[in-house]
């Protein structure tokens, strides 16, 4: 009898012990996935700059849809991405195929020797929001990348896409004060690509572009992001313009 006792005593002890076990471990488990999407969401928020010796450093993107991105000196490289038992982990890489010189062709070479299809143990340093560093580990050799804050993270919004087109003359104009000032046409392109208005007057853009390079010797139509600021200064645009990418480009002689 004592026996019988002494089990049905020790019994509901063992089971709490399971159940504390069991809650333990799906406590576990949702610091993990609350860490991993902190992560990737740290990540995402940021453009990362490796200096690999070349003229121009490579940049890594992640982005919300698991892809990755690379910029290298000539091609662009893309894979698919996760965050999996502490380690980035990084599909086969595609990319463009562009004939490139020797230096560009070694950036893009070590983007792959480091990126193509590896589980890569990586740490983040966030002390400096400004200017955070991913350290990722490949090749028994560790690379330091450095954090700049993405426009959509900066600005806090998605980005309207415009295509403008850029004449090769600049013009004086008067803003805040006397400036020069690009000439511009809007236009819009329906989903197959095809022009579908152009505007017919020339207009001053008083704002800056940031990552453009005018050139007096051609006319573009370049794609740009556009931003809006939130609670702007009195002298200050409602609107930020970023350099997005060259959609066509044409040698010119003499002015409008």
């Amino acid at each position: 009898m004592k026996l019988k006792y002494l089990f049905a005593f020790v019994l509901p002890f063992s089971l709490a012990a399971c159940q504390s076990n069991h809650v333990q471990k799906v406590g576990d488990l949702a610091v993990s996935v609350l860490q991993q999407q902190n992560t990737a969401t740290t990540l995402t928020a940021y453009e990362w700059y490796l200096d690999t010796g070349a003229k121009e450093h490579l940049v890594l993107s992640f982005h919300k849809d698991q892809r990755f991105s690379i910029k290298t000196l000539c091609n662009s490289l893309g894979g698919s991405w996760n965050i999996n038992a502490g380690k980035l982990e990084t599909g086969t890489i595609i990319s463009t195929m562009k004939a490139c010189d020797a230096e560009a062709m070694q950036q893009e070479k070590l983007a792959g020797e480091i990126f193509d299809n590896r589980q890569i143990p990586f740490s983040l340093n966030t002390t400096n929001s400004e200017e955070p560093t991913l350290t990722i580990t490949a090749n028994n050799q560790q690379y330091v990348l450095h954090g700049k804050m993405t426009p959509e993270t900066k600005y806090n919004g998605e980005a309207e896409i415009v295509f403008l087109e850029i004449a090769p003359e600049t013009k004086p104009c008067t803003g805040v004060v006397p400036q020069t000032c690009l000439q511009v046409r809007e236009i819009k392109y329906n989903e197959q690509g095809l022009k579908t208005q152009v505007d017919k007057n020339w207009t001053l853009f008083h704002d800056q572009i940031k990552g453009f390079q005018h050139s007096p010797n051609e006319r573009q139509i370049i794609r740009v992001k556009r931003f809006e600021v939130k609670n702007p200064a009195a002298d200050q645009s409602k609107y930020v313009y970023i350099f997005d990418l060259a959609v066509e480009r044409e040698a010119v002689k003499g002015s409008l």
